[in-house]
């Protein structure tokens, strides 16, 4: 039987009730690209309204489906070291070293930290993520 993607309905039209959004569209493992445009185009159409609970849970499971497959399918990003992370922050803050330095209290601090010779600290990371509104593990 051969897959075709299915047709998008505009929210209004959406069904309501959690058992008519199943008939509708059978939540399923993805197995390929149009199994994945299909669920997406289905949360497309919920995302960004007010939905009933049936609606909202839904939602969730076909965006943990979405999420499930692009996991296994699509090329995960190299994970960068936390001096990368560091110096990419800085770079987009248009920090030179010495403004990092007085930020985290030592002016000298910046240029060790940026070039390797010395790690942040669990103050300077704690510094970091509130300045630059990320969560700590971002540093680590």
């Amino acid at each position: 039987m051969k897959k075709t993607k299915a047709k998008s309905l505009p929210f209004h039209a959406m069904p309501k009730a959690y058992s008519d959004l199943v008939a509708m569209h059978p939540p399923r493992p993805l197995h390929d690209a149009i199994d994945h445009d299909n669920a997406l185009a289905i949360v497309m159409q919920l995302a960004g309204h007010d939905l009933t609970p049936d609606q909202d849970d839904y939602l969730e499971l076909l965006s943990e489906l979405i999420e499930n497959y692009e996991r296994r399918t699509l090329p995960q990003p190299p994970r960068t070291s936390p001096l990368e992370r560091l110096r990419f922050v800085v770079q987009q803050a248009g920090l030179s070293a010495s403004d990092l330095g007085r930020l985290l209290g030592n002016r000298s601090l910046g240029s060790a930290l940026l070039n390797g010779s010395r790690e942040l600290s669990k103050t300077h990371i704690r510094i970091l993520a509130d300045t630059f509104h990320l969560n700590p593990a971002y540093f680590l």
